[in-house]
């Protein structure tokens, strides 16, 4: 969920200097040619900048990429998009949404569009992960998963080299480029395991849940906060009792906390992890500014590190 008011993450981190080539070479310029020619840029319509940056890594020159939601006051989940938002995907030969739940208007705005040739590309889906566990509501927020998003960009050249044969090895080649990057930050995150599994965290909104997974770090923060935050509703008195109570018990080490996401129990909760010097780490759904995906995860994972003393 994100509403009003937006944040700023933390500095980038030296350690992300080896994923911006990468991510750089996703930079697309220039107006295509017209669609539906095997020289013509293919025309990728996102719902957020964080499948529009990785789409344009992997696709190189060979794309034009569009992101809907771009601004961090916008609620991907309520976004309901516009006549031009339509306009774009009309023309799209490839749409890529998150899933889950997260961003279903782009099924109802492609619809209406009137392209059903477009591919359509779910990120949940291409996960693989299971989208009814049994241990409770799933997560959608899969582009903290960096497995996830390896799947994905094998996933974005496979369809690209479809529509683009003679650009094949190209998309492939990126595609790698950007995996290994991924491994970069897996290996990274598996350091974190190794020294801090265990750790008890507690945040705002299940937005960094695969990350902390991936970390070995528990979540110890009540089902019942999170998930009133992420739609929007009350906490319950006894609920956000139990949850402030995790700070002043020193029950969790960190507190992940939404940035994008601003109310008066958030803030309260934010309020007493300070109190009690519980580390923060900022977190977002969307791009900060002027970062790439893989500049943007590697200033995450050195902040969990740092946060829990590493």
């Amino acid at each position: 969920m994100l509403p009003s008011v937006p944040g700023r993450s933390a500095a980038i981190v030296a350690g992300a200097a080896l994923t911006i080539a990468v991510a750089l070479s996703g930079c697309t310029s220039s107006t295509p040619a017209p669609a539906g020619t095997g020289d013509s840029l293919i025309a990728v319509v996102c719902s957020t900048d964080v499948y529009g940056d990785i789409a344009a890594v992997i696709g190189g020159d060979r794309v034009e990429v569009s992101s809907i939601l771009t601004d961090p006051t916008r609620d991907p989940h309520s976004f309901e998009g516009s006549a031009r938002v339509q306009l774009n995907l009309s023309k799209a030969e490839v749409v890529i949404k998150n899933g889950g739940g997260y961003d279903d208007w782009v099924d109802t705005l492609l619809a209406g569009a009137n392209n059903p040739d477009a591919i359509l590309i779910n990120a949940v889906d291409v996960s693989g992960f299971d989208q009814k566990p049994a241990s409770g509501q799933f997560n959608e927020h899969v582009f903290y998963s960096f497995t996830a998003m390896g799947r994905l960009a094998d996933t974005l050249a496979k369809e690209f080299s479809t529509l683009r044969p003679d650009a094949a090895s190209s998309f492939t080649g990126n595609a790698e480029g950007f995996k290994a990057s991924l491994a970069g930050l897996i290996a990274r995150t598996d350091e974190i395991k190794d020294m801090f599994a265990g750790t008890g965290v507690a945040v705002t909104e299940p937005v960094p849940g695969y990350l902390t997974e991936a970390a070995g770090l528990v979540n110890k923060t009540p089902e019942g906060f999170s998930a009133a935050i992420e739609v929007g509703t009350d906490i319950p008195p006894a609920v956000l009792a139990d949850t402030l109570a995790l700070f002043s018990s020193k029950s969790v080490t960190v507190l992940l906390y939404n940035e994008q996401t601003s109310g008066p129990q958030t803030e309260q909760v934010l309020a007493a992890a300070k109190v009690a010097g519980v580390s923060v780490v900022p977190v977002r759904e969307t791009l900060p500014a002027d970062t790439d995906y893989l500049t943007w995860m590697s200033t995450n994972v050195a902040a969990l590190k740092t946060s829990l003393g590493g």
